[in-house]
């Protein structure tokens, strides 16, 4: 019996985890997955805006749950899914959205390239790395054990071109680009053909957290900001509402046969030599 296409799309009783929902992506993530139907575990590491979020997700109809835990710490996270799942019986989907830049790890022009600190350079890949393996392996497993079920990564273009300054973000970026086919392998053998995990590799998005970074105070575009304009086909950088239909496509039944892959969502920046 077939199903209908449009139906495929829904997340209806579907229970999705989204960690670093407590951020700018976080919050279209939760909104999108709202909107679909789906039922939200918000996990972040600020009580305060993981029950904004729960309350935003309330407001769309749906029932959500604020968890406070720190992907890096993996007795804490076993903690997070055992509260989810006495709270709603089984995950469905994982959305690995905690990560992002470290001051510390992004080196500035005038800055001496070895002068920056190893150190930091580790710490933001292992948030960006660790912070979705840790995730994975510990909600995956519910997922993996019912037999059927998504998962999200979040890879970057920084894992397809080189971008400047990033050091840490652009080799986790790659890491995960990588975790993302092999544990799609190793899911599928072991678990069947419904277990599933696919990456988005979002472009650069305007938010209220990185407007200071990208804009002057007359709105003008700085001039990291310009590059990407002029390097996107779209001539413009992105708004964080449209990664969401990315999103609910990968985590619904509609991309069923779609398995380790990395989605961009970019305006074609990718995609394009520049010429």
């Amino acid at each position: 019996m077939s199903i209908n296409v449009l139906d495929s799309f829904s997340l209806k009783e579907k229970v999705i985890v989204v960690t670093g929902g407590t951020g700018v992506l976080g919050k279209s993530f939760i909104r999108a997955i709202a909107q679909a139907g789906g039922k939200i575990a918000v996990l972040g590491r600020n009580k305060e805006t993981a029950d904004e979020r729960v309350k935003l997700a309330q407001s769309l109809e749906t029932e959500a749950l604020a968890v406070v835990a720190n992907v890096l710490d993996e007795d804490d996270v076993i903690r997070a899914k055992n509260q989810v799942v006495d709270h709603f019986g089984t995950i469905d989907g994982l959305v690995n959205a905690a990560g992002g830049n470290i001051q510390g790890a992004t080196i500035s022009p005038e800055q001496n390239l070895f002068d920056s600190k190893v150190s930091d350079t580790i710490r933001a890949i292992e948030l960006n790395l660790y912070g979705t393996i840790i995730p994975t392996q510990v909600f995956g497993q519910i997922i993996a054990e019912k037999g059927k079920g998504s998962i999200i990564n979040i890879s970057s273009l920084a894992a397809a071109r080189s971008i400047t300054r990033v050091l840490g973000y652009t080799v986790a970026k790659h890491g995960i680009d990588g975790y993302t086919k092999w544990m799609a392998t190793e899911l599928s053998l072991r678990y069947g053909d419904k277990v599933r995990i696919n990456a988005i590799a979002p472009g650069v998005f305007l938010t209220e957290q990185n407007r200071t970074l990208l804009t002057n105070p007359d709105g003008t575009f700085t001039a990291r900001a310009q590059k990407f304009v002029n390097n996107t086909p779209y001539s413009r950088l992105g708004n964080p509402q449209e990664l969401e239909g990315t999103l609910v496509y990968l985590l619904s039944d509609a991309s069923g046969f779609v398995n380790g892959e990395t989605i961009f969502v970019d305006g074609g920046f990718n995609a394009w030599s520049g010429v």
